[in-house]
């Protein structure tokens, strides 16, 4: 059962709870429905994880966290799926997301050089950003869709073969 796994790889809600610098939360870590290992809460918390890796915004972890809490879906799935962008893939994530965005405005794609500066920022930035913004909005619900499909057809079929693994054995004995 995936319920297994995940139990063993993630943290226990209750050091979690008691971890000193996660007191400050206070009853909000303890909700239980944010630890559920079920079908929904996974899928849910998968889907928001990476609907919010796509989004272009510092943060992406810390706002994943605050909105797993709110919608009430798996905490932990939802800031691990959100990890999917990370500094290694920051550029081909954002560069492919840039392209839907330039695709489905039809825009011209237009050429920059990347230069980590404020007049960077200020020029190079207001050009690309609409398209950005935009392809990174698409990519993210696209990846939030299909990871609920990814994660309720898993689970389905994990479900269906321990139940089938059950009758044998009740046939066989």
């Amino acid at each position: 059962m995936p319920r297994k796994f995940l139990k063993r790889i993630l943290p226990d809600h209750k050091a979690m709870r008691d971890h000193p610098h996660l007191k400050k939360f206070g009853q909000r870590l303890t909700e239980p429905r944010i630890w559920h290992l079920n079908r929904r809460s996974v899928a849910g918390g998968l889907a928001l994880g990476l609907f919010m890796g796509f989004m272009p915004i510092i943060g992406q972890m810390f706002i994943a966290a605050a909105l797993a809490i709110f919608f009430r879906v798996n905490l932990p799935i939802a800031v691990f799926s959100s990890w999917f962008s990370n500094p290694l893939t920051y550029a081909p994530v954002f560069f492919f997301a840039y392209k839907i965005g330039v695709w489905i405005l039809q825009v011209p794609i237009e050429h920059h050089t990347f230069d980590l500066s404020w007049q960077w920022l200020t020029h190079e930035f207001l050009t690309i950003w609409q398209p950005l913004l935009l392809g990174s909005f698409i990519c993210g619900i696209v990846s939030a869709l299909l990871g609920i499909l990814f994660v309720r057809y898993i689970w389905r079929r994990i479900v269906i073969r321990n139940w089938e693994i059950r009758q044998q054995k009740k046939k066989n004995r």
